[in-house]
């Protein structure tokens, strides 16, 4: 393999039904940080049917150009012609970097296109620098928690190209968007041709959710397991409620069946960044603290003083949350009563 044949970083743009996932503008975001360490620019690829319209979204947010791959078969996501369409782009192309996001697509998508061009993956990466690797400058550098999130593994692929990776939703910033930026478009089609590989797909059924997606949250009130009791998190609700904010959770607590997996933060739950963040009876696992450690402003409520969650808190305070919660909510009630 030449490696100096691979230049670029490219980023796949998930879309489903012509609506582009958030994960492709953090994407294209620390995608143009990378690409500025390695003097070169950042591709999108963009499949789907009848998606070529989407294309000037992505060079708003900052994408150098984008690849349009449109075609019928891409109408919904399947494995095997969309697994085709990259590594036919990825052959075509050679993009020194391919990044994709770590979502249920991503996911299935990353390891599939990686075995087929013969090329390393690190799986849902939390960090992406370049740097130096044994001895070989420019190169990326993908950081992920290992072992249950006890440590941090920092991985390489100096040998093959391109460096692929997919990464966690929510953990890249996007860029300010320019509107009226206008794509930079390339079409390509690889053809596609339906083997036993394909499966059909008979129908759709989306689930209906009333739940607040706590990704896109301002302000989070966090209950752990310290909270009790499903019960208990009434004096959650009630704080946020006077707050207009969302209430989320740690692992815990959807293990024990108080609070739904989507309202969950954590390594294996959702990566969040919210303006203020409480984390109420919270110990402060490092699982937990890798999905909320960003959040502007932490507020750390907590019986223990010895909790790890008060090493990242911006404000804490020790004691009985049962006690501290209702009176803290009663004082935001009368102050903005007061305004």
């Amino acid at each position: 393999m030449n490696l100096e044949e691979y230049k670029g970083v490219y980023v796949f743009a998930q879309q489903v039904d012509n609506e582009i996932n958030s994960i492709a503008f953090e994407l294209i975001g620390k995608g143009k940080d990378l690409a500025a360490d390695l003097d070169t620019t950042v591709t999108a690829v963009l499949v789907g049917s009848d998606v070529r319209g989407l294309a000037d979204e992505l060079a708003e947010y900052g994408a150098d150009k984008v690849i349009v791959v449109d075609d019928p078969e891409l109408k919904e996501y399947r494995t095997e012609p969309y697994a085709h369409a990259l590594a036919s782009v990825i052959q075509k192309y050679k993009p020194e970097v391919f990044l994709v996001g770590a979502t249920a697509i991503g996911r299935d998508l990353g390891p599939r296109v990686s075995a087929r061009i013969h090329t390393g993956l690190t799986a849902d990466c939390t960090q992406l620098e370049i740097g130096d690797f044994r001895g070989k400058a420019n190169q990326l550098l993908m950081t992920r928690p290992a072992f249950g999130g006890n440590t941090i593994a920092t991985i390489a692929c100096p040998d093959f190209r391109p460096q692929m990776a997919t990464v966690r939703p929510g953990v890249m910033q996007k860029k300010e968007k320019q509107a009226g930026v206008k794509a930079n478009i390339e079409e390509f089609n690889p053809g596609f041709t339906p083997d036993n590989k394909y499966v059909e797909i008979l129908e759709v059924v989306k689930a209906v959710s009333d739940t607040v997606d706590i990704m896109d949250a301002k302000i989070l009130v966090s209950g752990g397991r310290g909270v009790g009791s499903a019960e208990n998190f009434k004096i959650l609700d009630d704080l946020a409620e006077v707050l207009g904010a969302t209430v989320s959770c740690s692992r815990a607590v959807v293990d024990a069946g108080w609070k739904s997996k989507e309202l969950q933060v954590g390594q294996t739950g959702k990566t969040v960044r919210p303006n203020v963040y409480f984390a109420i009876g919270i110990s402060g696992a490092i699982q937990h603290l890798a999905g909320m450690e960003e959040s502007d402003l932490i507020i750390a409520i907590n019986k223990d003083e010895t909790a790890p969650i008060f090493d990242v808190a911006d404000y804490g305070i020790v004691g009985d949350l049962n006690k501290i919660v209702p009176a803290l909510t009663e004082k935001l009630k009368s102050e903005l009563a007061a305004k």
